[in-house]
């Protein structure tokens, strides 16, 4: 059984990992991008490696992603307190919900994809 710390890990590789192919980037590329090691970035994004917040700061730049969803993912910000767009806090909206309450995906899927939802409406 996969420990708490090694699927947060793995939602936040995959969650890279997705950010950087809608991105249409290599991983050679984000590893220019970012200044970072190409191993280093397959081992972060494998769930091998949990990045320091700098590493972090620099693939959300790359990535065109808020460094606060990165964190979130990485664990270091707790995303279901996060303001939304509107300002508002509280319960997710309905779309959360519905990912959330899906058995079809694992924990790691469901984390994925609740911030790239959320990082599609950070940037509007």
């Amino acid at each position: 059984m996969t420990n708490p710390w090694q699927a947060q890990q793995e939602a936040l590789g995959a969650f890279i990992r997705s950010q950087r192919k809608l991105a249409n980037l290599s991983l050679r590329q984000l590893a220019d991008l970012t200044s970072l090691s190409n191993p280093y970035l397959s081992q972060v994004e494998r769930g091998l490696h949990q990045p320091s917040v700098r590493a972090l700061k620099s693939i959300a730049d790359a990535l065109n992603v808020s460094a606060e969803t990165l964190l979130a993912e990485a664990g270091l910000v707790d995303a279901l307190a996060r303001k939304r767009n509107d300002g508002s806090e509280g319960p997710p909206p309905q779309t959360e919900a519905a990912i959330g309450a899906d058995e079809r995906l694992s924990e790691a899927q469901r984390t994925a994809l609740i911030a790239v939802y959320r990082s599609m409406l950070d940037r509007e």
